[in-house]
């Protein structure tokens, strides 16, 4: 028999036509229009082109939501004659059997093709289709529904530098509240009360009143998601929570850290890199429901495609270490560590109350106080002015522009080499040496530094920091200690140390994947051998006989302190930067008032990495 076939392309919704028809074949022709009705998602014309309107406008219209298609091509054979019902021969043309192939194109690059057919006869001398589910699909049937089903990639871990996991695929539990169903069984309140008394353990924001709250706004028929617990908290409530009128639970696999709160800076992000990638890789199913809701039939399937583990340079050692350090640190604090001979990034720390205002550990901007004095020394060693060794004035205070300049408590050391200047923190001599230095040398030797660098780091976001020209002595002044107008990051100041460390500035990385490198822009050129030398032996003094002394029972640290003040000038923050052997870091104390629990902190953090081997 000869066949003609046509094409309909349906895209954003909208059907189109190229205006061709199966011309001399009004059963094939109507069943083109009824699909193309179909494809453009006018459920209702189509059903009208049925015998039995009623009964086909819901399912084809459960059908088309269901699928939700961006667009659906149709191949329509001619048609060929049929017996009429009942298998009685009612007639040459009184009932046609048309075949078609649907194209589905679905959200997401997905394709669904099939071959279908439908049954037409003669209804008041014009043709209809024969209404039955399995014009949509072979194996539609009477009282059931399309499911588009999506089969998530498998998560994979994500490991540090060593193979052990920083995340890792773990069962996540959801509690979910029906208001309805509390209120007809036990009482809403009393439900909301006793998942409150249970919960709030995991979660303090979770309370009677934040339960009511949220199933008030939960909607006729809808449900509120009161928490979201990792396997071993669900474990401790299970047997009181789930009994509960109207409480029902699902469950889902997701990334987690060994502890809620590991890893909060940086492992979102790479957890979100991830759960991207699965979404990605996942597949489908369409798949029948039967009136109970079960699955029924499976009518097309495409597998998930498998990710590999995500490795990373982390480490997941010194991310716990940091972490502990800053156990019990009532302020914001953070604590970034970097290896100084390569820049991976080896952890990024923080304590509930950083958590609050962001990832202050990498993106946080803050003056660096006297750990700046580690870039005003660079520019004077730079420009010749002085040596580590060399003779400059360390007066209580000075007056530079309009800027009155004192030391801490108005110390005076008269002339002192700088290594001792460096060891106290002299504000009076580096405010000197910046203003000597010029305009222009600060700037030039932060970008050395890494400080005003922009990295594009696949995995984390990051503001190293931002060192503007000052506009005048008073300003170049404050500039050179930390103050004025220059802020940093505490990734900002572990890269420039990780810098002297090194001798230049280390290209910093997350993942340690090919092909995933950083790409870095306005990095300085290396300094002068001679002067991450002299600047290695200042930041020495700082720990053997200066404002660090505390760490010298740790071999090897090398630092500087730094306090920052805020605001009125009542306040500080406290930093100490520095590092041991291939480990630079820093650390930041929001409003810490002094560097001195700073530098508890990095002890603390050093000495849990030396006992840890």
């Amino acid at each position: 028999m000869r066949s003609t076939t046509i094409m309909l392309a349906v895209a954003s919704l909208l059907a189109t036509t190229a205006g061709c028809g199966l011309f001399g074949d009004p059963a094939a022709e109507r069943t083109e229009e009824f699909l193309r009705a179909l494809a453009e998602g006018d459920t209702d014309r189509a059903a009208a082109l049925t015998d039995a309107p009623d009964e086909a406008a819901p399912v084809l219209e459960q059908a088309y939501d269901a699928l939700d298609p961006e667009s659906v091509d149709i191949a329509v054979a001619d048609s060929q004659e049929a017996d009429g019902e009942d298998g009685d021969d009612n007639g040459a043309g009184d009932v046609s059997i048309v075949e078609y192939d649907l194209g589905w194109h679905l959200e997401g690059d997905r394709e669904w093709h099939y071959t279908a057919s439908a049954r037409l006869g003669q209804q008041d001398g014009d043709w209809v289709v024969q209404w039955d589910p399995a014009v949509v699909h072979p194996e539609h049937a009477e009282d059931h529904t399309l499911a588009l089903i999506d089969v998530p990639a498998e998560l994979p871990p994500v490991l540090d530098r060593g193979g052990d996991e920083l995340l890792a695929p773990q069962r996540v539990t959801s509690v979910l509240l029906d208001p309805v169903a509390a209120d007809a069984g036990e009482g809403l309140e009393p439900v909301a009360r006793t998942l409150a008394e249970e919960l709030s353990q995991f979660d303090e924001g979770i309370t009677t009143e934040s339960i009511l709250a949220g199933a008030s706004e939960a909607g006729e028929g809808g449900a509120h998601l009161v928490a979201a617990l990792r396997e071993d908290h669900f474990q401790q409530v299970v047997d009181t929570i789930t009994d509960l009128a109207g409480v029902h639970v699902t469950w889902q696999e997701r990334l987690l850290g060994p502890t809620p709160d590991f890893g909060t800076p940086v492992l979102p992000a790479l957890r979100s890199m991830v759960n991207d990638e699965a979404a990605a890789n996942a597949g489908w199913r369409v798949v029948t429901l039967d009136g109970d809701g079960a699955e029924s039939a499976e009518l097309h399937a495409e597998q998930p495609e498998p990710i590999e583990q995500v490795d990373t340079v982390m480490s997941h050692a010194v991310q716990s270490a940091a972490e502990q350090a800053l156990d019990g640190v009532a302020e914001a604090g953070a604590l970034v560590a970097l290896s100084a001979s390569e820049g991976d990034v080896l952890a990024v720390a923080q304590n509930e109350a950083a958590d609050e205002s962001g990832s202050i550990a990498l993106t946080g901007q803050y003056p660096p106080g006297s750990t700046f004095k580690i870039v005003t020394a660079a520019a004077a060693l730079s420009a010749g002015e002085v040596s580590a060794g060399g003779g400059v004035n360390c007066p209580g205070s000075m007056v530079i522009g309009q800027r009155e300049i004192t030391n801490d408590r108005d110390f005076d050391l008269g002339t002192i080499d700088l290594s001792e200047a460096f060891a106290r923190s002299c504000n009076t001599t580096f405010a000197e040496l910046a203003v000597d230095s010029g305009p222009g040398a600060l700037g030039e030797a932060a970008a050395s530094l890494g400080l005003g660098a922009e990295f594009d780091i696949p995995g984390i976001g990051v503001f190293t920091g931002d060192v503007p020209e000052a506009t005048g002595n008073s300003e170049l002044a404050e500039n050179g200690i930390g103050q004025g107008t220059v802020l940093a990051s505490p990734f900002g100041m572990a890269l420039a140390t990780a810098a002297v460390a090194g001798g230049e500035v280390p290209t910093p990385t997350v993942l340690d994947v090919d092909g995933s490198g950083t790409e870095a822009s306005g990095v300085g050129e290396p300094l002068a051998a001679e002067v991450t030398g002299a600047l290695r032996e200042l930041m020495r003094a700082v720990v053997t006989r200066g404002t660090a002394s505390e760490l010298d029972t740790l071999d090897g640290v090398h630092g500087k302190t730094g306090t920052a003040q805020f605001g009125d000038g009542s306040d500080a923050h406290g930093w100490f930067v520095g590092y041991q052997d291939d480990i630079a870091f820093a650390v930041l104390l929001v409003g810490g008032g002094s560097s001195a629990p700073a530098v508890s902190v990095a002890g603390d953090f050093l000495g849990e990495l030396t006992d840890r081997g």
